[in-house]
């Protein structure tokens, strides 16, 4: 592998300890990151502006009524139209459109930050992981409480419905492309999240958490947990996907 590039799946950056002055390779990747988006024009410019060097943006129109696809075109995204509403649809389209070994999944809203993605992605590219979640630390006012308890009520099913100690099903997450495509994910709702991690379970992944700040959004209102009824239809997804996967 060519230690100096950046076009390929991944790159080496040789730094030195400070402590010995003897060098240290560390393991730095390009992957590509998948933003499902459905009305985001307020919050993509900052999140895109917020995405680490060398990760590739692709923004997946979910449908958008207020020009977000134009905007991430001009702000240099790679733009991919779902007209199929649903967010296991936006985020299937972009696992499609991706090109690079390792893949990231990040809504688009700015409550959580693209400059947090390698603390995800790293473990994923050093090969220590094959699924890396981020659990989420709500800063006041970012996590309604009723959102709030439904995702305890989900990590702890998943728990014991598969023996993965998650404590969130956070949409912030890192694995291999081609290896999520052989997973077989089949919702294309708000069932997605969870059936990645289900069916990863079952296949054995190394299934893993680091822990990240989470942020009220940036503009407008979440098709989840920004109602009661968002969530609702969020945890009847989910629901099925435990009453089908497990």
């Amino acid at each position: 592998m060519d230690l100096g590039s950046t076009g390929g799946v991944s790159r080496f950056v040789r730094r030195f300890s400070t402590t010995t002055g003897s060098p240290v390779v560390t393991f730095a990747g390009v992957p590509d990151v998948i933003l499902p988006v459905l009305d985001e024009a307020g919050s993509l410019p900052w999140v895109l502006a917020r995405m680490p060097s060398g990760y590739r943006p692709i923004v997946v129109d979910n449908g958008s009524s207020d020009g977000s696809a134009r905007i991430a075109a001009n702000l240099g995204a790679t733009v991919v139209s779902e007209p199929r509403r649903g967010f296991g649809a936006a985020c299937w389209a972009g696992l499609l459109g991706a090109t690079d070994d390792v893949v990231c999944f990040l809504d688009a809203d700015g409550s959580l930050d693209p400059a947090d993605l390698p603390t995800v992605a790293d473990p994923v590219l050093a090969g220590a992981s094959d699924l890396v979640l981020a659990a989420r630390r709500g800063a006041r006012g970012a996590w309604p409480a009723h959102a709030r308890l439904a995702n305890r009520v989900l990590a702890h099913r998943l728990r014991r419905a598969s023996g993965v100690a998650l404590t969130d099903l956070g949409p912030m997450r890192a694995a291999r492309r081609e290896a999520l495509l052989d997973l077989g994910i089949g919702d294309r709702r708000f069932g997605w999240p969870l059936e990645m991690v289900v069916r990863a379970a079952a296949a054995g992944w190394r299934v893993d958490e680091v822990t990240v700040a989470y942020r009220p959004r940036r503009a407008g209102r979440s098709k989840v947990t920004g109602t009661i009824g968002g969530t609702v239809r969020a945890v009847r997804d989910m629901g099925e996907v435990f009453r089908t996967c497990t």
